[in-house]
């Protein structure tokens, strides 16, 4: 029973009856190069006949690259083709699928420090980054390809990854409904609106991953169950944590010893992909997050709030709105240059200490078998993405209360 049930929900039709649903159309091309529409019911038998004849499995359960390879033989994807019938449905999903790249995470973790609350942003950070570490480290060790064919892939970010979780989906349950979670009782607002919002979020996200042919129903499904599951556990236990490692004298050795430690014995694939090194910044990015928060704390930059929760949430004067313009135009400048001066120097460092040419690496294809490649690719990465954090929490907030532009909840994050 249940493997009938894995094996529905897996099935590629489903993400062509999915696409179809929102105006992708395929199409068939003929060897008398007519092309006739076809939708997810007619592949059923035309699939099998097909796979058959081009030896293309029966199944995408498969963990070898080669299975891989060959549901994506172009002599024989050539003979199907989809076009973009609904641009407003496209256009929506590709926005949907931002809200789990790192573009967003690079936007959405430092404004929220910035103007928000750095409280709710380390426990929400701590939480995404365990989500994703688990999610990740699962892709390498099932192993399981993205849908084959007929599915067209409407977005090539991410692959050559494994798809088995969806990371995209656990994103989409662990980032909103943790500032669902760490917000409800701490701040005066209508909960139902925060519900609907936090649901509207998770569902656009995952219906854009399928729509766009990168995950399965499967995929979607076990990201939906796995990280529901981890939020039960993980949302009183960081709570408890975040006190830990804002007052302990030790929290930046032990931040930082687990952080290294569980990049190097990050579970192994069998194929290069780009999964460690993105595993890699954000792991440093949550280190140096919190590493960063523990030194405000030291320096007694933070302090109890002499009111108890829940807060009124005020809504924001002219000059606030300015204030928060400038932070965020001048954090993310500070962001950028973070970013290039640090990614420069620490890999010309890592390269220097390996003796390793820099041009040679920086041109070397992406290998298991490199290491030289690898140590230098994480430890840039760790080096540049945990500066990043540790300015977004302690340099850029110091310099904009230098300059008289920080919010005036800085100093209550506790």
């Amino acid at each position: 029973m249940w493997d009938n049930i894995i094996d529905y929900l897996k099935d590629p039709l489903l993400v062509v009856k999915v696409q179809n649903f929102f105006g992708v159309i395929y199409k068939k091309n003929n060897s008398s190069e007519e092309t006739s529409i076809i939708h997810s019911d007619r592949h059923n038998t035309e699939n099998d006949s097909a796979r058959q004849h081009k030896r293309i499995p029966s199944d995408i359960s498969g963990t070898s690259q080669s299975s891989c390879e060959t549901d994506t033989s172009s002599e024989y994807q050539e003979e199907v083709e989809c076009l973009i019938n609904n641009k407003f449905w496209y256009y929506l999903f590709v926005l949907g699928t931002a809200l789990g790249d790192e573009i967003f995470y690079a936007t959405f973790i430092p404004f929220w420090f910035w103007n928000i609350d750095g409280a709710v942003g380390r426990r929400v950070v701590l939480v995404w980054t365990i989500v994703m570490y688990i999610g990740q480290g699962f892709k390498d060790i099932i192993r399981w390809p993205r849908p084959g064919y007929p599915v067209k892939k409407l977005q090539d970010k991410w692959a050559i990854e494994y798809g088995m979780p969806s990371t995209h989906a656990m994103v989409g349950v662990s980032i909103p409904f943790s500032v669902l979670f760490y917000t409800m009782n701490r701040y005066q607002y209508p909960v139902h609106w925060g519900i609907i919002i936090a649901v509207s979020w998770c569902t656009l996200i995952c219906v854009s991953r399928v729509y766009l042919g990168m995950h399965s129903i499967l995929d979607i499904a076990a990201g939906l169950l796995l990280s529901s599951a981890l939020l039960v556990v993980l949302i009183p236990v960081v709570d408890q944590l975040d006190g830990f490692l804002l007052t302990s004298q030790w929290s930046p050795l032990l931040v930082i010893t687990i952080s290294i430690l569980v990049i190097v014995y990050h579970p192994q694939s069998d194929k290069w992909t780009p999964t460690r090194g993105d595993t890699t910044m954000i792991v440093s990015v949550c280190a140096g997050i919190l590493t960063g928060s523990w030194t405000n704390y030291q320096l007694g930059n933070m302090s109890a709030s002499p009111l108890a929760p829940p807060y009124a949430v005020e809504w924001p004067s002219v000059e606030m709105w300015g204030c928060t313009l400038l932070r965020t135009t001048l954090g993310f400048c500070g962001v950028l240059a973070t970013r290039a001066l640090a990614k420069s120097v620490s890999f010309a460092l890592a390269c220097a200490l390996l003796g390793a040419d820099r041009r040679a690496v920086r041109a070397a294809a992406p290998s298991l078998h490199d290491t030289n490649t690898i140590i230098v690719e994480h430890s840039y990465k760790y080096i540049t993405y945990g500066l990043i954090g540790f300015n977004t929490t302690y340099v850029l907030p110091t310099v904009f209360d230098l300059l008289f532009i920080n919010r005036p909840t800085y100093y209550t994050e506790i």
